[in-house]
């Protein structure tokens, strides 16, 4: 369970650096670091840990959506 300003603030970060982040955690982390001035790191880390779980859902979804598709045009 996370603190609604820690989705808030990763939320906002994915919809302004779609591209800049990854399933990767540690690259995320460094990303944030250089994109947001954030307080701490254990704040960095929680914002960092919320995109990455983001970014594998969003992983799944799209692999979910392929094989539909491909499903469909068999």
């Amino acid at each position: 369970m996370r603190p609604e300003y820690v989705k808030k603030i990763a939320r906002e970060l994915l919809g302004l650096y779609p591209d800049k982040f990854t399933k990767n955690f540690q690259g995320n982390k460094e990303a944030i670091g250089s994109l947001a001035e954030v307080q701490s790191s254990k704040l960095r880390n929680r914002i960092a840990g919320y995109i990455t779980r983001l970014k594998s859902i969003e992983a799944v979804e799209e692999l979910e959506d392929k094989e539909e598709t491909e499903e469909k045009m068999e």
